[in-house]
């Protein structure tokens, strides 16, 4: 296993001094403070002080001031951040205008946790760092307790800021002085995904204990939009689209990574909300769910929305349900020494070969991502694709229809990877153009079938038209990039096209003469430009799921640019894509395709754009790499890698935890016996072995009694050491006294 970073050799330096430019997101509250006379301090604190006071000044209610998310109103301004370095203290400045300080933390007092990248959805913007710190760690010039958001210039930069703030924080670590050699016994990871499905009888008031399948709601609300907010604790984590009122679908996922331990009084809650146009947002009700139940969570179920204290109506009323499917992830990380067997034995074979047992035999579909991120972080993830690919090739049928078109361990993997690499290039490529798009709600149809009931049958000429404009523009768009392809994504195409011109006889390449290309478009556009037409929302171009009339438009530019991706000559079975107007487009462009091809691919004459590195950007690596020297195991490893923020030990552990409880449900059998048999049989063991320490490090020496440790090995390691299955709860001594309070218990399974 590689280092996680390049150690080099250096000793702590002086102060240290670091300055980026930002947007910072400043609340009406906030903005609000800022403009109060200092004098009224002691007049606030009095008012403050006095419970349920109904007396305190609020803001008036106006549709001029109101706003569709009522917890994030605000506005975003430029800022100035500084990061300085003094001795054994780390104090991050925020300069509004450049000039005005604002707020000063200390980031040497904060924990890794409050340090984090926010989800898309909360501002419905990317490149956001999330900073939730607590009043008595920073000094500020508006008297507010709000998390600090930040926007920078993009991704890279961003994750380079957090990675930096992350390194002078302090990390989760918890267990007794024994293991001081490596900072201590383990650490935590946690992560809650929310997917908020849809909605039904929402505004509709019954009883908490009223039967399910209610009365739909009545007709005067349905002129109402109605959204979701994901909080924990009063704190918004993301939100989704507005939808209409009546049935909402959103099918949308916020993701909260590396959160803080969970206290008892802690909770998740997602708040519903209805609006029209310029009225304020109004209150439905929420669900509410405390971290003591996520691990029993069921996957995809129905939740009452009730109604509390914000509302009108008693805390007992159902105002309608929410289905929901929860997610909850929280890891044991050891240090990554104590990976050192499992290592050796995922690094004796193909990650994709592990892939394929694991989906297989052992029924397991969540560790690809894990598997290929240690891959990456060992700068072996392309060629391991490349050898995979050059045997994949061998032993499947040569046919123009079916190479590379079915959903195989290759393709997958092929997926992940564009998503990882090119999602710059994918938004350089179609972002801008889908998004006017859907702003505008264009609409198009010129499937005659497709009309509705009364309209004329008749293909609108003009209608064609448009359409044939919108592929010209986002053609014009993706062809304008082609250089930008990232080198990564070139290697694998270039690779690819090479093995299928191998494979072609002189009578293949009469037959299949554009085959090596169509091989090349099968992965760069039938899987991942045009997908990302299709569905826009999956890939973060734009937020939530297109208006139903906007997505029929974006099908059929997507059918368009893939047919033109395909090369073909012969007549197209679509009466669509027969229409004159649609055939000289693909015939217009039919040359510029096969350039792109090779651009992508390694083929063209002009260079890749090569995106060099800021100053400021290398000097926060290099400070990064300096830093880490003088740290323990355990706090280095709590680092993320850049780029991919990749976490070597965190993605091991949850590796051998997945495998170890997905093995007790789906034991090999005989029939699964080939060459990969004892390669998974010994990952079995190995990810037993992991198991045992982590229970040693968190609940002390197992007694020799133990079934977890003296079980009998019998045909198969899958029967050894499972006896004991059971989820537990396992109360944790506190942390070391830099960690802060410890979680009251931690579910673990052994």
């Amino acid at each position: 296993m590689s280092a996680l970073w390049d150690y080099v050799s250096a000793q702590p330096g002086s102060s240290r001094e670091f300055l980026a430019s930002a947007q910072l997101f400043i609340s009406n509250v906030a903005a609000s403070a800022l403009r109060k006379p200092q004098n009224r301090k002691k007049y606030d604190s009095l008012l403050a002080g006095i419970p349920d006071d109904n007396r305190k000044i609020k803001e008036k209610a106006s549709f001029l001031n109101s706003s569709k998310y009522p917890t994030t109103s605000g506005q975003w301004r430029d800022v100035t951040c500084k990061l300085s370095e003094e001795k054994k203290r780390c104090i991050f400045s925020l300069y509004l205008d450049g000039t005005m300080l604002y707020q000063t933390v200390f980031v040497h007092l904060l924990k890794q946790t409050d340090i984090r990248v926010t989800d898309n959805s909360l501002f419905f913007r990317k490149a956001c760092l999330g900073i939730y710190c607590p009043n008595d760690k920073r000094q500020t010039t508006a008297e507010t307790n709000e998390p600090i958001f930040l926007q920078f210039n993009n991704v890279d930069m961003c994750g380079t800021w957090t990675v930096l703030l992350k390194s002078y924080a302090i990390p989760e670590i918890y267990g007794p002085e024994t293991y001081a050699s490596d900072g201590g016994a383990f650490r935590m990871w946690r992560q809650v995904e929310v997917t908020i499905i849809q909605g039904r009888n929402l505004g509709d008031t019954r009883p908490d204990d009223s039967a399910i399948g209610f009365d739909s709601p009545e007709p005067e609300m349905t002129g109402f939009y109605v959204f979701c907010e994901v909080m924990i604790n009063e704190i918004v984590y993301g939100r989704t689209t507005t939808k209409n009122f009546v049935a909402p679908l959103w099918h949308e996922t916020i993701t909260l990574n590396d959160l803080p331990p969970f206290q008892e009084s802690d909770y998740l809650e997602i708040r519903v909300w209805k609006e029209k146009k310029i009225s304020k947002s109004v209150f439905l009700g929420a669900v509410r769910i405390v971290p003591r139940v996520f691990p029993f969570i069921a996957d995809q179920s129905w939740y009452p929305v009730l109604q509390d204290h914000r509302g009108r109506l008693a805390a007992s009323t159902q105002a309608g349900e929410l289905q929901l499917n929860l997610k909850f992830n929280q890891e044991i990380i050891l240090p990554q020494k104590a990976y050192s067997g499992l290592c050796s034995v995922l690094e004796s074979r193909n990650f994709l070969d592990w892939i394929n047992d694991f989906q297989k035999k052992l029924k397991l579909t969540t560790v690809s991502t894990h598997i290929m991120s240690i891959a990456d972080a060992q700068n072996t993830l392309v060629e391991q694709i490349i050898e995979y690919t050059a045997r994949e090739m061998e032993r499947t049928p040569f046919s123009q229809d079916t190479l590379f078109r079915g959903n195989t361990t290759l393709t997958k993997v092929m997926e992940i990877c564009m998503m990882w690499y090119g999602k710059s290039f994918l938004e350089a490529s179609v972002g801008s153009v889908i998004r006017k798009l859907c702003e505008e709600r264009v609409a198009i149809e010129i499937d005659a079938d497709r009309r509705n009931q009364g309209e004329d049958k008749a293909v609108d000429a003009k209608q064609v038209k448009q359409l044939v404009d919108w592929c010209k523009e986002i053609w014009t768009q993706i062809y304008s990039v082609r250089n930008e392809c990232p080198e990564e994504m070139k290697k694998l195409f270039g690779t690819i096209r090479k093995l299928v011109e191998k494979r072609m006889d002189e009578t293949k390449q009469n037959k299949y003469p554009n085959l090596p290309w169509q091989s090349v478009s099968a992965f760069c556009f039938l899987r991942f430009i045009v997908p990302a037409i299709l569905h826009p929302h999956l890939f973060g171009i734009c937020p939530g799921i297109p208006r139903l009339a906007t997505k029929r438009t974006l099908t059929l530019i997507a059918r368009v640019i893939q047919s033109l991706a395909n090369l073909n000559t012969v007549q197209h079975k679509d009466s669509i894509m027969r229409m004159k107007e649609l055939q000289e487009f693909l015939e217009e462009n039919r040359n510029a395709m096969f350039e792109y091809l090779k651009a992508v691919s390694g083929e063209s004459s002009n260079s890749s754009r090569v995106i060099k590195d800021s100053r400021e950007r290398l000097n926060i690596i290099n400070t990064l790499r300096e830093r880490i020297v003088f740290m323990s195991p355990l706090e280095r490893e709590a680092i993320p890698i850049l780029p991919h923020f990749s976490d070597v030990p965190r993605h091991l552990a949850s590796i051998a935890a997945a495998v170890y409880r997905q093995a007790r449900c789906n034991k090999p059998t005989q029939e699964d016996s080939d060459e990969g048999s004892d390669a998974l049989n010994d990952l079995l063991l190995r990810c037993i072995d992991v198991q045992e320490e982590a229970a040693r490090r968190v609940i002390g020496p197992v007694p020799n009694e133990s079934p977890l440790m003296h079980a009998k090995l019998d045909s198969s390691p899958l029967d050894a050491r499972t006896q004991a299955n059971r989820t537990t709860t396992i109360s944790v001594a506190g942390p070391s006294s830099k960690v802060g309070p410890s979680p009251s218990s931690i579910y673990y399974t052994p």
